[in-house]
């Protein structure tokens, strides 16, 4: 650039002895425009070399990453192959679970919906209105709560006339369910009891029990169902602080649940037939 401002400058000097001042001024505006134009092409040339070194670095690194995205494609799909295939498994074993509790669920609903139909036929039997006899279900189990004075004279294990067309209806039902069992517990109050041959409450509330179980035997109930149990006084359904509470104590629960051994039978039957795959 200072070669060619100089060559102009040599040019001018050597022509101003040969032109007119109005040419001499012509040439120096045209060497002004020159001049110009070569510092504005200069710039834009520094310009461009810069822009095209931005280029280039970005090119660099967009190829860059070009080659890791490819290389995390190729691990993400191995990965993904693995991953699919773990899913895949933790898929089945889901489905696997869940059809072991659908089974689980069906023969608690099985069992629920057999205790249910108890109830209803023990209710229709047994009759709901006696407000000296009860009929529930705890936690899948059905119970018949009998008031002693239905069942016993004061302090005696001998069962009443009067009972025993409640234990008929109960037997009804009992006989029809061959595959459940019928437990008598037989409760009392707190009040200590001792008349020989029987020794304390722990006695006379087996023996009552006992009593009941002849009653239904003698009714046709297979002996095999049956189950004698006394609880004597430590099961109480409140305080024996007034007669009125020891009334309520004094009482003979009939408990008819199903066989439990027939029962986890069927959860294992079902179990079996989920590992054969069925």
């Amino acid at each position: 650039m200072k070669k060619v401002i100089i060559l102009g400058a040599s040019a001018m000097l050597a022509l101003s002895s040969c032109v007119s001042k109005k040419q001499f001024t012509d040439l120096q505006a045209k060497q002004k425009e020159t001049e110009d134009l070569l510092n504005s092409a200069t710039v834009k040339l520094n310009s461009c070399l810069e822009e095209k070194a931005s280029v280039t670095a970005r090119s660099t690194a967009l190829e860059e990453q070009i080659a890791d995205l490819r290389n995390y494609n190729e691990n993400l799909q191995v990965l993904s192959a693995k991953g699919a295939s773990n899913v895949e498994k933790t898929l089945e074993s889901i489905k696997e679970k869940d059809l072991k509790i659908t089974r689980l669920q069906d023969a608690l609903t099985k069992k629920d919906s057999v205790t249910l139909a108890l109830v209803t036929s023990l209710k229709r039997e047994v009759g709901i209105n006696d407000p000296d006899i009860e009929v529930n279900v705890e936690k899948g189990v059905v119970f018949i709560s009998i008031a002693d004075k239905l069942l016993f004279q004061s302090g005696s294990y001998n069962v009443t006339s009067k009972a025993k067309d409640v234990l008929a209806k109960v037997a009804k039902v009992v006989n029809s369910k061959p595959d459940f069992e019928c437990m008598v517990e037989g409760h009392t109050d707190s009040v200590p009891y001792n008349k020989p041959p029987l020794l304390d409450n722990w006695d006379l509330s087996v023996k009552r029990s006992t009593s009941i179980i002849r009653v239904l035997q003698d009714l046709d109930v297979n002996p095999s169902q049956l189950i004698a149990a006394g609880r004597s006084h430590y099961v109480p359904l409140a305080d024996n602080d007034t007669a009125e509470n020891r009334a309520k104590n004094r009482r003979t629960r009939i408990v008819i649940l199903p066989k439990i051994d027939q029962f986890y039978d069927m959860i294992e039957k079902e179990m079996k037939n989920l590992e054969a795959g069925n």
